[in-house]
């Protein structure tokens, strides 16, 4: 026990960023180290490259693996920078995703800051600023939590006695590569930007997290819960990657 114990205090470290020369190009990237993997799978996506290793993986076997895949990334990641949608401006007319489909912002001055109100095909914003859009991208990100938050406690709150999970506390997070966690002690993260998506990306999401309250893990017994509830999960998985990389969340 008190090897076992040592050894996890000297592993490396889980999740690392890092970077690297590749074809004369500085690459930063996401390094994850994992006991169950035995080779070494590169992904590119919105968020840049991740490497995924095996947890005892050599620095030389990393860095023979990046070389060889150098043309591949550096490719990769250009067509990725070409294609991203550009952030958004934070003006009258601009156009804001929510659950799955897209409004007109409508900047209207106004004396006081009121909370954004959707109305047709349009998100009504009264700013006492209309001409800083920092000012207009504050209100709308908190408008765009107060929602979350919302709909997602809803969503845990159907999902939840379906699945015979009690979770202990549901908060917002804002992490670059997870769209939602799960803690042993039963507390569910989900990234706020899941807003944007279509309800049933959200209905996944919160699946998949409530399963861990009964399997901490991606095993076939974890899988087998989120079928209970959402028996075409794996199409779904498909489509949640799909709808990232469209638009660059």
């Amino acid at each position: 026990m008190m090897l076992k114990k040592l050894r996890q205090l000297v592993s490396p470290l889980a999740v690392e960023q890092r970077s690297v020369q590749l074809i004369g190009k500085a690459i930063t990237y996401t390094l994850k180290r994992s006991n169950k993997r035995r080779s070494i799978g590169l992904r590119i996506d919105d968020r840049g490259l991740t490497v995924n290793v095996p947890l005892r993986a050599s620095e030389k076997w990393l860095h023979s693996v990046l070389q060889e895949k150098a043309p591949w990334v550096i490719d990769k990641l250009e067509n990725w920078q070409a294609n991203k949608p550009a952030p958004p401006q934070w003006v009258d007319g601009e156009t804001i995703l929510y659950r799955g489909e897209t409004f007109t912002l409508r900047i209207v001055p106004s004396l006081f800051d009121t909370p954004p109100q959707l109305q047709g095909t349009q998100l009504i914003v009264h700013v006492s600023k209309a001409d800083n859009p920092a000012a207009i991208e504050k209100i709308i990100m908190h408008w765009y939590r107060r929602e979350a938050l919302q709909l997602f406690t809803e969503c845990v709150g159907h999902f939840a006695p379906l699945m015979n999970v009690a979770p202990r506390e549901i908060k917002l997070s804002a992490a670059r590569t997870q769209w939602g966690s799960c803690t042993a002690r039963g507390n569910v993260r989900l990234n706020w930007q899941l807003i944007k998506m279509p309800l049933h990306l959200i209905d996944y999401v919160v699946v998949h997290e409530l399963a861990h309250l009964v399997e901490m893990n991606h095993s076939t017994a974890f899988w087998r819960v989120v079928e209970s509830v959402c028996p075409e999960y794996a199409k779904l998985r498909g489509e949640l990657r799909r709808w990232s990389a469209t638009t660059g969340e």
